[in-house]
């Protein structure tokens, strides 16, 4: 007896302690749910969903007449909510009554799958009930378009479940023109070019959208938690896409020809510094040349180019005159053990200054630099940092090479240093810094800092300019800078650019060739860096113009006038003939390719674009009423324009369809003048009209 109470009583003790285990689970559920269920939730909604990326539109890059050089356009991965509410209704069965006409009209479009593939795929997604399932990738804006009208699709997400989720690529309409100083913007690896110095400007404020988290480890978006991005600014630059083309063309022409490694042709404005034009090509695997790389950004052995710098200080110290005699020697001194060579063999001695640097001797100026400035050579390395040789230009361009003029400082300076620094050896220069130099020549010793953008605009509105820097108002004394320009035309009248003469108008330049060294291998392959700088017409300077191209091994020509030169050449001329088909030069900036640029116009319209395009803004617009348009903060903004009976309206800043519907209805007789939309009127809007009163509208 005794036995079975013991037992009982264990398992009555068994009994009590699982129901106040069973009571203590249920009181943590209710306090798990009904107490801490918010938290609770919370935390699995943050592992579930995630606030991902929504990139904002890129601004566009544009030429200076207005032109796109680089822009986005939208493209669309096409996706589908199976789960959507209309998809699983059963009493409207949307799914079922649309399958086959979307399949076909599917096909049709992208015919990369027939018919029926595309109905097998729909199937699988429906039955599978994917909330996520992909039917297309990469789909054009007008392939959209269509879509949004198909089958199913033309119900809506809610009830035909299209997910349409828009990216951008970014596009350089003009493709090799200009195409690495423009730039590229790619996802995976550094930007270069403009896109690379302007990003901050372009790229915008990324937005941020919610996304949950499905089955198949991918995510979907969550309606209405969308922070919208804030679209990024356009940039204006100074490239005029005529002259590129010019200028691209020409060094082309000269580059397959001469099956040349790599060059580069910058062509600037003499009064502002801007960069008219710039190409860079090298030589492809394929035989091709395209532009890889920013050479006009590299700093190399300038060569003969450089004796312009090395003119500039001893004519300025006054040691001597144009007319000054120098040996040449026959092309061949020797000094400290070395030897320096003219390139081209010739049998002068005794020539004037003038000459030696007309024939662009190289003898000639490393006796001119050793013989006055053996004793101080601090001071002619002094002169070129007084000409900023030693530092960049400050281009607006990420990568600008380092230039280097050596002293004595230097650990590589040594006993051949000066006299090789004088005919453009033993220092490094961009072809940048070159153009910069002789177009202060051409500008009157105004030294001008190269710049390449004009502005920055937002929503068609200037909102940072960039005006001309002086970076010296004379780089010597005016008698020194005529003697140079006379120097500068000799050698195109009677130097190593003779043949480079026409007879329509002069140019001013300089020739110049270098011996390159190739790696270990050093100077054996003769390789020649062949360069011409000047500007042009000679009389009053537009343009300056550097072409420095280097040449495969042992090329049968390479000297800088019959290499470089000709490119020189042809886009003057080019230019010279186009100047004088237009005597009166176009205004830059006439007005953007843009949809950015705001203009007043009626409600009904401005409504239809902001609700089409999804636009924000903010401000009063009605179907009747007329409307004032500009951009506050980030949102386009509307002000409605009082037009009461009997008076002039007020049509500033709208376009002429507008303007032209409002004054003829007014009773107005109205005359035309310009382009754009409407910048002035002669009446001002308020004003009583009169009988049979005409008005003056002038478009900009």
């Amino acid at each position: 007896m005794e036995i079975k109470k013991d037992i009982l009583w264990r398992a009555y003790l068994c009994f009590i302690g699982m129901g106040i285990f069973a009571i203590a689970i249920l009181g943590k559920v209710f306090y798990i749910q009904h107490v801490k269920g918010d938290y609770w939730r919370s935390m699995s909604d943050s592992l579930h969903t995630a606030y991902m990326d929504l990139d904002a539109d890129r601004g566009t890059i544009y030429s200076e007449e207005g032109r796109m050089l680089s822009t986005s356009i939208p493209y669309f991965d096409i996706r589908i909510d199976f789960k959507a509410d209309g998809l699983q209704d059963k009493k409207l069965n949307i799914f079922k009554d649309n399958i086959d006409s979307l399949s076909v009209r599917l096909a049709a479009l992208f015919m990369d799958r027939s018919a029926a593939e595309y109905k097998r795929a729909l199937q699988e997604g429906f039955k599978d009930k994917d909330r996520y399932f992909l039917l297309k990738r990469d789909a054009r804006f007008d392939e959209y378009q269509q879509l949004r009208n198909f089958p199913m699709f033309r119900l809506g997400r809610n009830k035909g479940g299209m997910i349409a989720e828009t990216k951008n690529k970014r596009i350089n309409p003009f493709k090799l023109l200009a195409n690495r100083t423009i730039g590229l913007s790619r996802e995976n690896a550094q930007n270069v070019g403009l896109e690379r110095t302007y990003d901050d400007d372009l790229s915008g404020v990324t937005g941020k959208r919610l996304m949950r988290r499905i089955a198949g480890g991918t995510y979907m978006p969550v309606e209405g938690y969308d922070i919208e991005p804030e679209n990024g600014k356009d940039v204006i630059t100074t490239l005029d896409v005529n002259m590129q083309d010019i200028v691209e063309t020409a060094l082309m022409r000269m580059m397959i020809q001469n099956e040349a490694d790599h060059g580069t042709c910058i062509l600037m404005e003499v009064k502002t510094g801007k960069i008219k034009a710039i190409a860079n090509l090298g030589h492809q695997k394929d035989g091709s040349y395209w532009e890889d790389a920013n050479y006009a950004l590299m700093a190399t052995e300038p060569g003969s180019t450089f004796k312009l710098a090395t003119m500039i200080s001893v004519l300025e110290d006054g040691y001597v005159t144009p007319n000054s005699m120098v040996d040449l020697n026959y092309g061949r001194w020797n000094i400290n053990r070395n030897t320096v060579y003219d390139s081209e063999p010739h049998h002068l001695t005794n020539v004037t200054v003038k000459h030696a640097f007309e024939r662009s001797s190289n003898v000639g100026m490393a006796k001119l630099a050793y013989q006055y400035y053996f004793k101080k050579p601090d001071e002619f390395a002094a002169h070129l940092a007084k000409l900023h040789l030693n530092k960049p230009t400050g281009i607006d361009l990420v990568g600008e090479g380092a230039p280097y003029i050596p002293t004595t400082a230097s650990k590589y300076w040594n006993a051949i240093t000066l006299p090789w620094m004088a005919f453009g050896y033993a220092v490094k220069q961009t072809p940048v810094h070159t153009a910069m130099l002789y177009n202060a020549v051409a500008n009157n010793g105004k030294m001008m800092k190269p710049y390449l953008v004009n502005e920055i605009m937002e929503y068609g509105k200037p909102v940072q300019k960039f005006e001309p820097v002086v970076v010296m108002d004379s780089i010597c004394s005016s008698r020194t800078l005529n003697q140079l320009k006379d120097m500068l035309e000799g050698v195109v009248l009677n130097g190593t650019a003779v043949k480079l003469q026409t007879p329509y108008y002069r140019f001013a330049g300089k020739t110049g060739t270098a011996l390159v060294a190739n790696g270990n291998r050093g100077y054996a392959d003769k390789i020649y860096q062949s360069s011409f700088a000047g500007y042009f017409p000679a009389k009053d300077p537009q343009y300056t113009c550097v072409v420095v191209i280097k040449n495969k091994p042992h090329a049968a020509k390479f000297y800088g006038g019959s290499v470089a030169g000709p490119v020189f050449r042809e886009v003057a001329d080019k230019l010279y003939a186009l100047a004088n088909q237009k005597p009166q030069p176009m205004p830059a900036n006439g007005g953007l390719d843009t949809l950015m640029a705001m203009k007043g116009g009626k409600g009904s319209e401005w409504k239809s674009v902001v609700n089409t395009l999804n636009l924000p803004w903010q401000g009063n617009i009605t179907p009747s009423n007329w409307v004032s348009a500009d951009v506050r903060n980030n949102k386009l903004s509307f002000e409605p324009l009082q037009q009461a009976a009997g008076t002039v309206p007020n049509v500033k800043g709208m376009g002429l369809k507008d303007a032209l519907y409002l004054l003829e209805n007014a009773g107005l007789r109205v005359v035309i003048k310009g382009s754009g939309k409407v910048a002035t009127q002669s009446l001002p809007g308020g004003t009583t009209i009169g009988k049979e009163q005409t008005i003056i509208i002038e478009l900009s």
